[in-house]
């Protein structure tokens, strides 16, 4: 229930004011592919391509184009990236796949930028390499916003434990 409430989270999230790339979208992947039921893996890739369509076509009013399906093999990828946590949810491959998705996620979508949007940048060497500097601004926040929403959903089941214990520790203090 916990990941899909993430995912849930995240798609909303997407649709609020927020810095450029500062989404929880890659770590509820990943916190779904850890902890969510394996019969409905499809649902965050519906639930995301859907908003992804939505803000496209309706919020920024963008053509559609074959860069989507690159992000949403992406969204695939990164879910299925979270499947290798379910028996290693430990700091460090938590903060690896973190950190895995933020580079992968930079390296795929500027260069599906830079090979969809032709006007944008020359299909050379240094067209593909200016899509990548004018990507950095965006990786730095999305660096950022990958780790904090990561480690945050990551350690909530932990909190819900703890905080479920003092509230059935306090209630047998008050019966005694």
């Amino acid at each position: 229930m916990l990941a899909i409430l993430f995912v849930v989270f995240a798609v909303a999230f997407r649709f609020l004011p927020h810095p450029m790339m500062f989404t929880p979208v890659a770590a509820s992947l990943l916190f779904f592919g850890a902890r969510g039921s394996k019969r409905q893996m499809w649902l965050p890739l519906v639930l995301l391509a859907a908003s992804d369509v939505v803000l496209t076509k309706v919020s920024y009013a963008y053509p559609f184009s074959w860069d989507h399906f690159v992000t949403w093999a992406w969204y695939a990828a990164i879910l299925f990236l979270g499947t290798t946590l379910r028996d290693r949810q430990r700091p460090l491959p938590i903060v690896g796949a973190a950190l895995a998705s933020s580079v992968s996620f930079f390296l795929l979508s500027n260069f599906a930028v830079w090979a969809v949007w032709t006007q944008m940048y020359p299909r050379t060497v240094n067209g593909l390499l200016g899509s990548y500097a004018a990507g950095l601004p965006f990786f730095r926040r999305e660096i950022v916003g990958d780790l904090l929403f990561t480690a945050a959903m990551f350690a909530t089941p932990s909190l819900i434990h703890y905080l479920a214990g003092l509230v059935h520790k306090s209630d047998h203090t008050a019966a005694a």
